[in-house]
C-alpha cells in the first residue's frame, strides 16, 4: 500500500534549466522576492508592494528574461515562510497554475553566532538555499507546511476562537479573585449568575464594604466574563447544530470519537480538525506532529533525554495530556490504563507525570487507529445511547 505525500520531498524532479525558483521575504509593508533564473547567472532581487498581481507580474518578468536566454520555462516554484500571513498567497498562487510551498519556519537552520547578521536580503537567500536543496530531494534543508483549503482552514476557527476565549474567562475569573483577595476577602464565586449583584454585600477585613471605584471595576470584570462565557456557549451551540446537519465527512468522525466514555463534542473536533484529518504518514509522524516524541541529547559517552520535544501543535499537545488524566478516570479498564497503573503502582510524583505523557502519546496513536479504521481500542467503553 502506497503511503501518503507527507512534502518530506517533491513529487517532481528538478530540473535546474526549465524551473523558475522564486522565494519571498513577506512583511506587512513590502515583499522582498529573490529569484533563480535559468540562463541568467545572477540573482535577481526585487522589491515589491505588498500586491499580488505585482508578483505574478514579475514572475512573468522573469520569465521572459529566461525565455530571451534562450531557456524554456515549464515550471515555477515559490515559497515562503510560513507565519502571520498564513495560506492565502500560496492558495492564490496555486489558483494561476504556480507550484507554491510554505516552509516550515523552525525548518530552516540558521547560524549559532551570538550576533549573527540579520536583513531581509540574507533571509531570501537562506530560503532559496532550504529550498533549492528540498527541491533536489537533500534531507535536512527544511520542511513544507500542509496548505488547508479555505474549507479546512475555516473549519478550526471555532474551536480556536473557543480556546481562547475559555483562557480569557480563566483569566478573568484569576483577576477578579486577586482584586478581592487584596480586601481580605475570600470564597467569592465569580462565575454565579448573580455574582455581580452581590458585589454590594461584599466586607472587607475591616468590616467596610468595597470601595467605589474597586467595585466599579469589579462590575466592568464581570460583565467582560459573563461576556465570554456566552460566546462560549453560542459557539459550543453552533458546534454542535453543525454536526447534526450534516453528520458526514469530518463530523462523522467527530460523532466517532464523541461515542468513547471521557471524550467530549469539544475535544473531538479538536483532534479531528487539527490532527486526524491530516494526511500523516504513520504513528511516529502522528506522536511527532504533537511534540510528544523525545528528544535525545547524546554526546560521546553521554547519554540522556531533554524530555518530550514541545515541537508540535500545542493545542494537541496539552489537550491530549488533559485528556489522558481524564482517561484514567472514565476508563478503568482500558488496555492502555492497566499499562500505567502497572508502572505507577507506587512511584512517586514525579514518575507519573512523565509516564502521563507517554499515555497521552499512546492514546493518540490508538485514537488515530481508531478514527482510521473504526476497531474499538483494548478495554475502551463506549457511552449508552
Amino acid at each position: 500500500m502506497a503511503k501518503p505525500y507527507d512534502l518530506s520531498k517533491p513529487l517532481v524532479a528538478l530540473e535546474h534549466d526549465r524551473t523558475l525558483v522564486c522565494v519571498i521575504e513577506m512583511s506587512g509593508r513590502a515583499w522582498l522576492a529573490a529569484a533563480t533564473v535559468p540562463g541568467v547567472e545572477r540573482r535577481p532581487l526585487q522589491k515589491l508592494p505588498v500586491s499580488p498581481p505585482r508578483l505574478l507580474e514579475q514572475l512573468e518578468r522573469w520569465r521572459r528574461e529566461a525565455e530571451r536566454a534562450g531557456q524554456m520555462i515549464t515550471r515555477t516554484v515559490v515559497a515562503y515562510e510560513s507565519g502571520r500571513d498564513g495560506f492565502w498567497l500560496a492558495r492564490l498562487l496555486q489558483g494561476h497554475g504556480i507550484e507554491a510551498y510554505v516552509i516550515h519556519a523552525s525548518s530552516v537552520a540558521v547560524s549559532r553566532e551570538q550576533r549573527r547578521a540579520k536583513t531581509d536580503r540574507l533571509d531570501t537567500a537562506m530560503l532559496m538555499r532550504a529550498l533549492l536543496g528540498w527541491l533536489r530531494s537533500e534531507p535536512g534543508h527544511c520542511r513544507m507546511v500542509a496548505i488547508p483549503t479555505v474549507a479546512q482552514e475555516d473549519a478550526r476557527r471555532p474551536g480556536r476562537e473557543r480556546e481562547a476565549l475559555v483562557a480569557e474567562r480563566t483569566r478573568l475569573t484569576n483577576t477578579i479573585k486577586a482584586e478581592l483577595a487584596l480586601w481580605g476577602i475570600q470564597g467569592f464565586k465569580p462565575g454565579l449568575r448573580k455574582a455581580a449583584d452581590r458585589l454590594d454585600a461584599l466586607r472587607t477585613a475591616d468590616g467596610e464594604s468595597l470601595p467605589a471605584h474597586t467595585r466599579a471595576k469589579l462590575r466592568r470584570l464581570l460583565e467582560r466574563r459573563r461576556l465570554a462565557s456566552e460566546q462560549i456557549a453560542a459557539i459550543e451551540t453552533d458546534t454542535a447544530q453543525a454536526i447534526q446537519r450534516d453528520p458526514t465527512g469530518a463530523n462523522a468522525l467527530v460523532l466517532l470519537l464523541a461515542k468513547i466514555k471521557g471524550i467530549g463534542l469539544e475535544t473531538a473536533q479538536m483532534l479531528v480538525q487539527e490532527i486526524l484529518t491530516r494526511n500523516l504518514r504513520d504513528r511516529r509522524a502522528v506522536a511527532r506532529y504533537a511534540g510528544l516524541t523525545g528528544t535525545p541529547d547524546e554526546s560521546g559517552s553521554r547519554r540522556r533525554d531533554k524530555g518530550i520535544g514541545k515541537a508540535g501543535n500545542p493545542r494537541v499537545r496539552c489537550s491530549m495530556i488533559q485528556l489522558a488524566w481524564r482517561f484514567l478516570l472514565f476508563q478503568p479498564d482500558a488496555a492502555l490504563v492497566r499499562w500505567y497503573r502497572e508502572r505507577t503502582t507506587g512511584a512517586k510524583g514525579g514518575a507519573r507525570k512523565m509516564l502521563i505523557v507517554a499515555l497521552a502519546r499512546k492514546l493518540l496513536i490508538t485514537l488515530w487507529s481508531y478514527a482510521a479504521n473504526g476497531v474499538i481500542p483494548d478495554g475502551v467503553v463506549l457511552k449508552t445511547a
